[in-house]
């Protein structure tokens, strides 16, 4: 057949105008916003996937999405595009689906084409089942609208699905990361804090619920946006997990949470090849607890002992301080670290420690993680501003996590375990150690003393060496050997066996790892 006389002989001008606008679309707000972007000491969305991703790996999705005008012979005159990008890649080998707000143009508030690339941004993570990864920069939502043009009042239909229906299915189908690395605010602030791993930088980051215009008009109050959301307010709020230096460390704090977890609740963590000697026994551990129980010793110092030689890493450290969280190997397999600290509060559960522990715990158990507790649990958090904190009930919280969580434990009684809080630290079916410094009861043993003889110590001569007495006599008979012996602990251990222990029990546990694998459900908690 013949070509149609008068017919163009090629696509070519279609294909230039695709070109046109990848090569404007690559160049986001343009080199004066660009400039300013990094002037402020912040990467552009781009420069943050390709630092972020393997090499090469980045397929991006709408590349070309925005807005274009054309002439009347079909010349691109301008085009702006979507300000938000978003594709597939590979992190460290692994797929993934990675975007981030374009702050380059109108400040990362979104832009038509940009809203429904974040929306998509969810639903594809949740249809390949790929970890998230969001770079977050953007005020959200704007009374001039998408376009610039004043607000849309008709707004979606009846039957448009709910915004945060993809958003939590994503939490629940993949590891989710996000890193605020600029201001962020309104609907992106949620974004972040709907996330396994939310982080921010710590000189270039702020989260708002609204920005200071905002709370100046509503409240009358006049706070700059680092005294509103800066890093040393969300440190301690528990909105982020890690405050990371710069946006090179938050690169590197990606990387190694994604590293802990599975592609998809469908699969199980990587378990790698361990150069650590899984027979390893520390002489450290015979002697880091110390004799004289009021004094304190460093429990993340057992940690770097008994897990893997550098795997651990701390999640939502300045948060609830008296509880320490964060992922590590033993042998190679990947593991959910819990612990108290008893520099804060002899390590006593409060309200901040309680939810931090929930939401760990929850995150073990949705991505097959198994859980390893080193206890020194002296209760529940006491005195009136932990009444006034709910502490009662965000304890009981956590412990319905832990009771609810179905992922294997292992319990390693370090020294005190008393009271209600106690309980948490035991998951159902726990394999449960203990060190020759393990105590526990109902009521640590001062609390206790101070109820059960409070008449016999104020009529005593000398109350105080009394009370001493009491409680020195009670201290010398909470031996853990009688527990032991009445098989109330699955082993009373040397602290230098601790290692090699647990080791043997993650090869135990592989079979109920594989059965694992799937969605987590569980009931209303308090």
């Amino acid at each position: 057949m013949g070509r149609i006389r008068g017919a163009p002989v090629s696509w070519k001008r279609e294909v230039d105008g695709i070109e046109q606008r990848r090569r404007r679309a690559a160049e986001l707000g343009g080199a004066e916003a660009v400039a300013k972007q990094h002037e402020l000491g912040r990467l552009t969305v781009r420069e943050r996937i390709d630092a972020l991703v393997d090499d090469g790996s980045f397929r991006e999705q709408g590349p070309i999405a925005g807005e274009s005008q054309v002439g009347e012979d079909g010349e691109l005159l301008s085009f702006s595009p979507a300000n938000y990008v978003l594709g597939l890649a590979r992190i460290d080998g692994r797929p993934c689906v990675v975007g981030g707000e374009d702050f380059t143009q109108r400040g990362g508030s979104p832009s038509p084409a940009g809203l429904r690339k974040s929306v998509y941004a969810e639903e594809l993570a949740c249809r390949y089942r790929l970890p998230l990864v969001r770079f977050l920069q953007g005020g959200g939502g704007s009374v001039a609208g998408t376009r610039g043009q004043g607000p849309r009042t008709a707004g979606d239909p009846v039957y448009a699905p709910h915004r945060f229906a993809s958003i939590a299915q994503a939490m629940a189908t993949a590891p989710v990361v996000s890193a605020a690395v600029g201001a962020v605010a309104g609907f992106p602030a949620a974004r972040l804090v709907a996330s396994h791993l939310a982080l921010m930088t710590r000189h270039t980051a702020q989260v708002l619920v609204a920005g200071p215009a905002v709370v100046e008009r509503a409240l009358g109050e006049t706070r700059s946006k680092e005294e509103l959301g800066g890093a040393r307010v969300h440190e301690r709020s528990g909105v982020v997990d890690n405050v990371v230096e710069d946006e090179r460390e938050a690169f590197d704090a990606i990387r190694t949470f994604l590293g802990f977890l599975p592609t998809h609740v469908g699969e199980l963590p990587p378990r790698l090849e361990s150069a650590d000697d899984l027979g390893r026994r520390e002489e450290e551990l015979l002697s880091i607890v110390p004799r004289n129980r009021r004094r304190i010793y460093d429990m993340r110092r057992i940690v770097a002992l008994v897990f893997d030689r550098g795997s651990f890493f701390e999640m939502t450290r300045a948060y609830g301080r008296s509880q320490i969280t964060g992922l590590a190997r033993l042998n190679g397999q990947a593991v959910g670290v819990w612990a108290n600290d008893t520099r804060y509060y002899a390590g006593a559960m409060t309200a901040d420690g309680a939810r931090k522990v929930r939401r760990f715990v929850d995150l073990c158990d949705t991505f097959h993680l198994p859980v390893v507790s080193l206890v020194d649990e002296p209760g529940f958090m006491l005195g009136s501003e932990a009444e006034k904190a709910g502490t009662i009930r965000y304890g009981t919280e956590a412990l319905f996590a832990v009771v609810q969580s179905t992922v294997p434990w292992a319990s390693v009684i370090v020294r005190k375990t008393y009271g209600v809080a106690a309980a948490a630290h035991f998951g159902p079916e726990a394999y449960v150690l203990a060190w020759p410094s393990a105590e526990g009861g109902a009521l640590p043993i001062e609390g206790g003393v101070a109820v059960a003889f409070r008449r016999e110590i104020e009529a005593a001569p000398d109350p105080d060496a009394r009370r001493r007495e009491l409680e020195e006599a009670f201290a010398a008979g909470r031996s853990p050997f009688p527990r032991a012996e009445a098989f109330g602990v699955n082993d009373l251990i040397d602290p230098r066996r601790t290692r090699p222990v647990l080791c043997d029990w993650i090869d135990w546990i592989q079979p109920r790892l594989r059965d694992h694998v799937g969605p987590r459900h569980h009931s209303i908690r308090p």
